[in-house]
């Protein structure tokens, strides 16, 4: 896949739950550098971080609304809307920049106000 058609596939897995399959788009020793979870190194780190999200949130879409693809590099302005398991909502605007080599996410950065993710923090 080229860069475009990888970036498009992380967010239909994304909002498709499939997170083993969006695990897959990254590569064995991606980089990530997330708001909330910090720096992540390893597609089997960020695989078991996973995990977890199918129990946090009850429903979860992240749209995007701009996307600039430039060789193996992408950036993105996204929405999340997402509802908690204990009913509690979250709405944020995010940009996240990519980097992509061989088909696969090498780098990942997820850029995004905290606040309205407290509610998962919080485990309400």
């Amino acid at each position: 896949m080229n860069t475009r058609q990888v970036i498009d596939r992380y967010y239909e897995l994304a909002n498709a739950g499939q997170w083993d399959d969006w695990c897959d788009l990254f590569s064995a020793d991606t980089r990530m550098d997330e708001q909330l979870a910090g720096h992540v190194e390893g597609r089997e780190t960020l695989r078991e971080m996973m995990k977890n999200f199918p129990e946090t949130y009850a429903s979860f879409a992240n749209r995007p609304r701009h996307m600039v693809v430039s060789d193996s590099q992408a950036a993105v302005v996204s929405h999340i809307s997402g509802r908690t398991r204990h009913g509690a909502t979250v709405e944020a605007d995010v940009c996240n920049y990519f980097e992509v080599a061989d088909g696969q996410i090498t780098y990942m950065c997820n850029c995004h106000d905290t606040v309205p993710f407290a509610p998962v923090m919080s485990g309400q």
